[in-house]
């Protein structure tokens, strides 16, 4: 049964404006792009995912997202994550996705063994696995299956109510623990963590090297 990978982007101009006591605004707008970049081919790289869906507003984030090999769909109307969501899901239903995974577009750490842990809880009819961040609060992985199942509810506090939405749907509801998962980089600290686990965070703040033509 297919799944498909949902990656939703805020416009990169915009990115990270929480860590401007750290970076640049040129280097926010690398590392959220860099970012977006690993987690698509993160995303694509477990055969067991169908395809992957970037679903912005901000063209050069849909061109990012088609030269990694990933589908798009722009984003129209008033900026609203969760209305966002909606319609990315809306279009892989009719893609025939039988589950859908939701991940977002700052996950340093995920690895592929992350994104097969997560389908491995879901692969049941009615079921919701979700993963949250280091602070309990956010949601830094969801599954829906079926897509629709429930209705996204992503802000602050997030994975408790995606909790309550699963129980109240009559869905099976499983957690996925993973401290890789749960580094997600928004404030300072989480690029200060980042920093300190990985040894070397400089690759981040970099233009992605090129593939030598052949």
């Amino acid at each position: 049964m297919s799944v498909w990978v949902i990656i939703p982007v805020k416009p990169l101009v915009r990115a990270k404006s929480r860590l401007s006591p750290l970076l640049a605004p040129e280097q926010r707008m690398q590392l959220a792009e860099n970012l977006l970049r690993h987690v698509i081919a993160t995303a694509r790289s477990v055969p067991e995912i169908a395809g992957t869906l970037v679903i912005s507003r901000d063209s050069k984030a849909l061109a990012i997202a088609r030269e990694s090999g990933a589908h798009t769909v722009q984003e129209s109307g008033t900026p609203e994550l969760n209305n966002a969501l909606m319609r990315a899901t809306s279009v892989v239903r009719g893609w025939r996705s039988a589950a859908v995974l939701v991940l977002p577009a700052d996950l340093p750490l995920l690895q592929p063994h992350d994104v097969r842990g997560v389908l491995d809880l879901g692969q049941d009819e009615n079921t919701v696995v979700i993963a949250t961040d280091e602070r309990g609060d956010g949601t830094n992985a969801l599954l829906i299956r079926p897509p629709g199942l429930i209705p996204y509810a992503y802000g602050p506090g997030s994975f408790q109510r995606h909790m309550a939405l699963a129980r109240e749907a009559g869905a099976t509801v499983r957690v996925y623990q993973s401290e890789q998962l749960m580094l997600d980089i928004d404030m300072p600290d989480d690029l200060e963590n980042y920093y300190r686990i990985s040894g070397d965070g400089a690759h981040l703040l970099s233009p992605p090297e090129k593939t030598p033509e052949r």
